[in-house]
C-alpha cells in the first residue's frame, strides 16, 4: 500500500490492534491469530495492528512480530495491515525492513527500549526507520518517547512515508498543539490505554480516531460507540461509557498490565480463547474474569457472550 492510501486509511474510521495468541505453554500460536484476524476482519475497522501494544510487541520475539505480519496478510482481504515497530535504532531499523518484506501495509513505531531521548535522538531514530522503508510509518508517542510537535514538523519535512501521530501519553495541550501545527499533513489516532474514555476529549482537540482494544471482543459494539461518537450522540456515549466502560475499567485497574490481560480474557469470556499472557504479565484471576462477564452481560446482554 503506498503510504498515501494509508494515511487515507488508517484517517477514515476505528483502526484496532488484535491480540496475539499463545499456547497454554506460551508458544506463539499462529493458526489462532490467522482464525482471530479472519474474524476480526470481516467488520469494517479501517487497518488492524498486528504486534502492537496490546498484540503483545513487548514480549514477541523480531521473528514472531515478522510472522504475525505474514500470517495477518493471509487472512485479512482488503484490511490493510500495520507492524509493530520499535527496539532501539538499529533493531528497529532492521525490523521495519523485514516487516515491509513480509507485506506490512505500514509500520507502528513503538518507543525505544529503556532509556530516555533528547529530540535530536528521536528525530534521528524515526528518520531512519521511515528511510529505512516505502511504506508509511505511524509514530507513537509514548511513556519514554515525546516527541513535540517542532521536531514532528522537522521530521514531517524530510520524511515523506511519516503519515500518522498516534498518541498514548495522554497531554491534550500537545495534542491539540501537533494537530494544529501539522494540520491535514498527517492523520492522527487516539492511542491511550481503553481509548474510548478518551474519545470525546481526542477528538475536540483533533483526533477523529483511535484504536479500539475492546474490538477484539466487542467488535460489533465497538463499532456502534464510534459511530456515536462520529455523530456526537453525546447520550449513547455516555451510557455507553456509564454501563460498561467505567466497569470494565474497574477491573482494568485492579492489576498492572491488566490492559492487555483483560483483553484476553475478554476474547475468553465470549468463546474465542486466545491463551494466555506472557510473563511478565499475569492473566485475571478466575473471580475477575467473571466479573467482567457480568459487566458484558449486564451492558450487552448474555447474546454478547455467544459470539463464537
Amino acid at each position: 500500500m503506498h503510504y498515501l492510501e494509508m494515511k487515507k486509511a488508517i484517517g477514515a474510521g476505528l483502526l484496532s490492534f488484535p491480540v496475539t495468541p499463545f499456547d497454554a505453554q506460551g508458544g506463539l500460536d499462529l493458526n489462532a491469530f490467522r482464525a482471530h484476524v479472519g474474524w476480526l476482519a470481516q467488520f469494517p475497522a479501517t487497518a488492524l495492528f498486528a504486534a502492537g501494544g496490546t498484540g503483545e510487541f513487548f514480549s514477541l520475539t523480531p521473528a514472531e512480530v515478522v510472522a504475525t505480519v505474514r500470517a495477518a496478510k493471509e487472512v485479512a482481504g482488503d484490511t490493510p495491515i500495520i507492524a509493530g515497530c520499535g527496539y532501539g535504532t538499529a533493531m528497529a531499523v532492521e525490523l521495519a525492513k523485514e516487516c515491509e518484506a513480509a507485506g506490512a501495509d505500514g509500520l507502528l513505531l513503538l518507543p525505544q527500549y529503556l532509556v530516555g531521548a533528547e529530540q535530536e535522538g528521536l528525530f534521528a531514530r524515526v528518520k531512519a526507520v521511515c528511510d529505512a522503508v516505502k511504506i508509511g510509518v505511524i509514530v507513537y508517542n509514548r511513556d519514554n518517547s515525546i516527541i513535540t510537535a517542532e521536531t514532528l514538523s522537522k521530521l514531517c519535512d524530510v520524511c515523506p512515508n511519516l503519515v500518522g501521530f498516534k498518541d498514548g501519553h495522554g497531554n491534550i495541550e500537545m495534542v491539540t498543539k501537533v494537530c494544529t501545527v501539522m494540520g491535514d499533513r498527517l492523520s492522527y489516532i487516539g492511542g491511550m490505554p481503553t481509548a474510548e474514555v478518551f474519545a470525546k476529549a481526542y477528538k475536540a482537540a483533533g483526533v477523529t480516531t483511535y484504536s479500539s482494544a475492546i474490538f477484539n471482543f466487542l467488535p460489533q459494539q465497538a463499532l456502534d460507540f464510534y459511530d456515536a461518537l462520529t455523530r456526537d450522540d453525546d447520550a449513547t456515549m455516555n451510557r455507553v461509557l456509564t454501563e460498561f466502560f467505567y466497569p470494565y475499567l474497574d477491573i482494568r485497574n485492579r492489576g498492572k498490565g491488566y490492559a492487555v490481560a483483560i483483553v484476553k480474557a475478554g476474547m475468553r469470556v465470549i468463546g474465542r480463547d486466545t491463551g494466555p499472557v506472557r510473563s511478565p504479565l499475569i492473566d485475571l484471576t478466575d473471580q475477575e474474569h467473571d466479573m467482567l462477564a457480568e459487566v458484558i452481560r449486564n451492558a450487552y446482554g448474555d447474546g454478547a457472550l455467544r459470539v463464537a
